[in-house]
Formats: structure tokens, C-alpha cells, sequence
């Protein structure tokens, strides 16, 4: 069985990473500037002054705040509720709480959140998001596939 400690380095490994990467982009890139890595990837760097691919840029800043670290503080509550056995939700939180942590950081530092993660196909571009954000969605695949795998369980049960 893993430990809380194990969650608690990933978190903590997630939000290191986070940061690392977000000051070599704010140190080595330019703004607005493209740097195609692979035909479809580039680094854009930008400021993100709203919640979630820039939604809600005119909302009061303390809002920016408040909102994130109430959310942290649900993920972490739902965490130890979380069985031991349900180690893939328990990875799921950790990094949803790193990522979140991360870009709580540069909210509350910078006044916004640095984005550089392009994925684009032609003219077409998807949101510009960073590793924080990666961090997050993959940590709510991850609770889902927990999810899922729980219901499966119950369902092989029933029959």
C-alpha cells in the first residue's frame, strides 16, 4: 500500500516541476512568441489573468484566489475520504492538488498564471495551458478511472 507520504512527494514533486518549467519559460521565451517543437506542439508564452483558458479575466483578483484555494481544500478533504485501496484516485488527488498548487503560486506572486503549452493543427489552436494544467486534467482522469473501476467492481458483485 502507498503512503500518505507518497501522495504528499507527489504532490510536492508536481509543484516543483511546475515551477521549474514556468520560470525557464518566463526567463528563455518572449511573449507571445512561437517556437514550433512538432507540427501540431509549439510554446506560446502568455499570461493567463482568468481561471481555465483565460475564462473570467474580469473577475476581482481576491476571487482568483479564493476560489482555487477553496477547491484545494475540497480535493484534499475528498482525498482522506478516499480508501487506501484506491490508490489511482489517491495519485488522481495528489496531482490535482500540485497543479492547482502550482498555479495558485504564480496567482498569488505574478497576478496571473504563466501558459505556454500550444497544441494547434493549421490556423486551428486548442487553449494555451501549461503543466499545472496538465497536472489537473490528468489527475481527474486518473479519479475517474478510479471511479470507474469501483463501479465495475460493484457491478461484478451484483451479478
Amino acid at each position: 500500500m502507498r503512503t500518505t507520504g507518497t501522495y504528499i512527494a507527489i504532490t510536492l514533486a508536481a509543484v516543483v516541476a511546475d515551477f521549474i518549467v514556468k520560470r525557464l519559460v518566463e526567463n528563455y521565451f518572449v511573449m507571445h512568441e512561437v517556437v514550433d517543437i512538432l507540427p501540431f506542439l509549439a510554446i506560446f508564452r502568455t499570461n493567463n489573468t482568468g481561471i481555465a483558458f483565460s475564462m473570467f479575466d474580469w473577475v476581482d483578483d481576491r476571487w482568483l484566489i479564493a476560489v482555487p484555494f477553496a477547491i484545494i481544500l475540497l480535493v484534499l478533504w475528498l482525498a482522506h475520504r478516499t480508501g487506501q485501496d484506491q490508490w489511482i484516485a489517491r495519485l488522481g488527488f495528489a496531482l490535482i492538488i500540485g497543479g492547482a498548487i502550482g498555479n495558485l503560486i504564480d496567482r498569488i506572486a505574478l497576478g496571473h498564471v504563466i501558459d505556454y503549452v500550444l497544441f494547434h493543427v493549421g490556423d486551428w489552436s486548442f487553449a494555451i495551458f501549461n503543466l499545472a494544467d496538465a497536472f489537473i486534467t490528468i489527475g481527474a482522469g486518473l479519479v475517474l478511472l478510479q471511479e470507474y473501476a469501483d463501479w465495475r467492481k460493484g457491478a461484478e458483485r451484483r451479478t
